[in-house]
């Protein structure tokens, strides 16, 4: 069973995720958080597959949490999930070696299949 982790301030998009990855497969255990600092706290605990982030956010922003996940050597798959479409954040994502890829919200669902189905790198559309 795949574990997957979200983290974004904003409940409502992480309940459209939720949904989302529920409908491609009921079977994913998900865990969404609005804290980011709680969040990075339960990934040992948690220790998911993959962890959509959201870059924009009090506290502590989706920089600082893969700063934090690199200081610790943490090494979950990241997938940017973002309403960024900031070239210098997609560039900037790709420093962190655990980032994937850089999504731009809301993302679809067909899209979602390909990345936790298979695992793939998939092409946004624009």
């Amino acid at each position: 069973m795949k574990k997957i982790v979200l983290v974004d301030d904003m409940e409502i998009f992480n309940f459209i995720m939720v949904t989302s990855i529920k409908n491609v497969n009921p079977s994913f255990s998900v865990h969404d958080f609005t804290d980011p600092v709680r969040a990075f706290a339960s990934l040992d605990e948690i220790a998911p597959d993959v962890v959509f982030l959201d870059l924009n956010m009090p506290i502590m922003d989706g920089w600082a949490f893969l700063d934090k996940m690199k200081e610790q050597n943490i090494k979950q798959k990241v997938y940017i999930l973002t309403s960024s479409t900031s070239e210098l954040d997609r560039q900037r994502s790709m420093e962190y070696g655990n980032v994937v890829q850089f999504l731009v919200k809301p993302v679809e669902e067909e899209l979602l299949e390909k990345i936790l189905q298979h695992g793939e790198l998939v092409s946004e559309v624009e």
